[in-house]
């Protein structure tokens, strides 16, 4: 890694601080020694990863007498290199936010009332631990659930065992409401449920359906440096962006070509795509042998023929037909087919607007099955399977029947059941559940870093569910939208004020994972949410007490992290895990590059050991739930149209909507890259510039095609409504788009929070409120994009 001499000297700087004075910083959640008072004038910088987004980016923290006052990249970290994007920047004004919950609070009125009480930690640790210890003795362990957000390093495997030790199924995580379409697409093709990582750097072509590259898609500082890699830093060889949208977004406006498609149809695009490659003879005929199940027809065990890919594809995909589906010109199909089979490396990528439509799974199978026919898998400038770390293992749990009864009850959002048959977690499906009592009532709720009262669709009905919930924590270090609503906060440090691992998201291939450290002492009375659930397993005591022996979380991370010591591995080897850890710390990054191709046997996880265009892991699922119903009766359950071995192919399944007739128009919410994943809203820099691509700031607005806004009557800046079928309507000013296709509206999300201070509240609306809760069904995911709308003039 080639470094400047600035860089050079401010790295120096950073790893000296750490090795004095961050050593000491790590080293006072360890020690109970004092910590020497700073001198008149003392300037550091120190090494730690940012968390206004989940990139898991190296920063350096300069601190002056202790106050962090700038923030840079940190050069030795291999996702962002030193570089950062706008987020990082404001992550100062989150530190020293004037309406952060300045220490614990009980909820003494009615909920959302805001009248606060301040308790001590003792109090709130003890209300919470003789209140759990009562609902497992008579309600049931299973009764009690957390949902989550992004949650970073170890603390999501915390909350797992937490909840493991306690008796309970539910923890609900907010990826069905992002990544999970994606995820599980993965799985039936590659048999690992993650996201892929793609070697941006060799890729001479990229096939981009949605993703938001530019923008909001992670780690984006990554992927802003590749973006020019591919471009710029190759003049022999410069590569080709294709950008795939139903809105002409940032990406778009910086990509060689934009498509515009009709929403929800990017899965029978890629298969027309897919047609042109297989009916010329442009497909890797070697790799396709070598490494794919299911391209031809198939004889299985009991001697039944399946179709395979090939076949189905040319049967039914012609780009006429596909033309009609998507809006794509049937020539430009044939073009796209030729261009990404001939460019090779070539990838072919997706983003929400692709995994997280009602047919979301399907979409994301078609798009991966183009990697495979170009043998783009495993390849330099192709896509990899992400390598984890290796941590050391949790150890087993204590025995403990009532736990072990608890774990076995259902769980409260139906994940895995007949009704969402591939969803590991179905964030907001929890409303219908609570509401019905189905398959029991809930007895109480923590949320950890997550927003429902904000970030589900339908946001009402999760206002409802809330009344019917007898008990609720938050840890949130702020007053947010779900946290008014709470019985308890227990604040949660800032990032910047506490110590924790952070894996980097499925990227770069190799294993990286960065140390989130302390750059200031705590400003308020916060704890670090860690802390407190060991605290709280050892209040209620017993078999929970036994199956935390750490003393804090820091002791976790660290036991954890005592694997990459072991391994004797990456960037870092020590004779002893003590020199490790000062390494690690003056670092604040462990990696274990570069990334070796060709390790198939690892690559996929499937039972055929290949990659799958016939989904054996769908089909085992699917019929391993059937019992005794009747299969097409679940299928329409399920609302798949496919019937025979179509449903394991991908496959073009047509969207859904709700509404149509007087609600014309689709409704797209995007983000942008002041959006923070939510968060930004109550960071006045980041309200600053966030849609600086329309000139606008502090407030959201609805783009609306100019030639449709013309019919409407409306003109730029008018006030309009914007309507759904839910009976929701929400006011925005009107922006004419020209990127807007005619029947598309687009609108940002990120702001009209009711509540998270000063900064955030009243500003806008938040879609959310008329987006309608619809699913991809067999994967429990969020179909964002399915409501349609009206727009009428104030």
């Amino acid at each position: 890694m080639t470094l400047s001499r600035r860089e050079f000297l401010k790295i120096s700087a950073a790893g000296g601080a750490s090795a004095a004075a961050g050593v000491g910083i790590a080293k006072s959640f360890f020690d109970t020694e004092t910590k020497p008072e700073a001198p008149a004038y003392s300037q550091e910088w120190i090494p730690t990863i940012c968390l206004m987004c989940p990139g898991g980016c190296g920063v350096l923290v300069r601190t002056i007498n202790g106050r962090a006052v700038k923030i840079e990249g940190n050069p030795l970290h291999p996702v962002n290199t030193g570089k950062v994007c706008p987020k990082a920047n404001a992550a100062l004004q989150v530190l020293y936010d004037p309406d952060r919950i300045k220490g614990p609070l009980r909820q003494v009125g009615e909920r959302g009332s805001g009248n606060w009480q301040p308790i001590s930690w003792d109090e709130a640790i003890g209300i919470i631990a003789a209140r759990l210890s009562e609902i497992r003795a008579e309600a049931g362990p299973h009764t009690v659930a957390f949902m989550t957000g992004r949650v970073r390093g170890q603390m999501g495997e915390l909350i797992d065992r937490f909840l493991a030790a306690y008796g309970s199924p539910n923890h609900i995580r907010h990826d069905s409401l992002s990544v999970d379409g994606e995820r599980i697409g993965n799985e039936l093709m590659f048999g690992h449920r993650e996201q892929l990582g793609y070697d941006w750097d060799n890729c001479n072509y990229v096939l981009s359906f949605g993703r938001a590259f530019l923008e909001a898609s992670r780690p984006t500082v990554r992927q802003i440096r590749a973006f020019s890699s591919m471009r710029r830093d190759r003049p022999n060889r410069r590569g080709k962006f294709v950008q795939i949208d139903t809105r002409f977004s940032i990406t778009a406006a910086k990509a060689d070509e934009w498509i515009p498609i009709q929403p929800g149809s990017d899965g029978a695009l890629a298969l027309g795509i897919a047609n042109i490659i297989i009916a010329e003879g442009l497909y890797d005929a070697g790799f396709v042998q070598e490494h794919t199940f299911g391209f031809e027809d198939w004889k299985d065990e009991d001697g039944i023929i399946h179709q395979g890919f090939r076949s189905f594809v040319l049967n039914n995909y012609h780009p006429v037909q596909v033309e009609a589906l998507t809006g794509v010109n049937a020539d430009t199909i044939v073009r796209l087919a030729r261009e990404f089979a001939t460019a090779q490396p070539a990838i072919a990528t997706g983003g929400r607007g692709t995994s997280m439509q009602t047919n979301g799974v399907y979409n994301w199978m078609a798009v991966q099955s183009l990697n495979a026919l170009v043998g783009s898998i495993e390849v330099p400038g192709g896509v990899m399977i992400q390598n984890h770390p290796p941590f050391a293992p949790w150890p087993d749990l204590p025995p403990d029947p009532v736990a072990e009864q608890g774990r076995n009850m259902p769980r409260i959002d139906a994940a895995g059941t007949r009704n969402h048959p591939l969803a590991t977690s179905v964030y907001q499906s929890l409303p219908e559940h609570v509401l019905a009592s189905n398959p029991y009532p809930l007895s109480a709720l923590f949320l950890y870093y997550t927003n429902p009262l904000f970030s589900a669709p339908d946001v009402r009905r999760f206002y409802d569910a809330f009344e019917q919930i007898p008990f609720i924590v938050s840890f949130s270090p702020f007053l947010d939208d779900s946290s008014a609503f709470a019985d308890l906060i227990l604040p949660d440090h800032t990032f910047l004020e506490r110590l924790q691992d952070d894996e980097i998201e499925p990227s770069l291939g190799y294993s990286v994972v960065g140390l989130r450290q302390p750059v200031v002492e705590p400003l308020l009375d916060t704890r670090d949410s860690g802390d407190v659930l060991i605290q709280i397993a050892r209040a209620i005591g017993g078999y929970i007490t036994a199956a935390f022996p750490w003393e804090n979380f820091a002791h976790t991370v660290q036991y954890r992290l005592s694997g990459l010591w072991a391994s004797e591995r990456g960037n870092i080897r020590a004779t002893s895990f003590s020199h490790f850890w000062d390494e690690l710390v003056s670092q604040s990054v462990w990696y274990d590059a570069p990334y070796s191709f060709g390790q198939w046997g690892r690559v996929f996880n499937t039972p055929s050991g290949k990659f799958e265009f016939f989904s054996q892991i769908l089909r085992n699922r699917l019929e391993s739930l059937q019992g005794e119903f009747d299969w097409d009766d679940w299928l329409d359950e399920l609302e798949i149209r496919g019937r025979g071995d179509m449903i394991y192919l991908p496959h073009y399944e047509p969207p859904r909507f709700i509404g149509g007739g007087e609600y014309p128009f689709y409704l797209n919410t995007y983000k942008l890259m002041a959006h923070a994943e939510g968060r930004g809203a109550n960071a006045p820099w980041l309200q600053e510039k966030l849609g600086l691509h329309v000139r606008r700031s502090w407030d959201a607005w609805v783009e609306i095609n100019p030639e449709t806004a013309t019919g409407l009557g409306i003109q730029e800046d008018d006030w309009v409504w914007v309507e759904s079928p839910l009976g929701e309507r929400i006011k925005l000013k009107a922006v004419l788009y020209p990127g807007a296709r005619p029947d598309t509206v687009n609108i940002p999300f990120g702001q009209g929070h009711r509540f998270y201070g000063r900064w955030a509240e009243a500003r806008g609306e938040n879609p959310n409120w008329i987006i309608a809760d619809e699913y991809d069904r067999v994967a429990g995911t969020a179909g964002w994009y399915a409501t349609r709308v009206k727009i009428t003039k104030v």
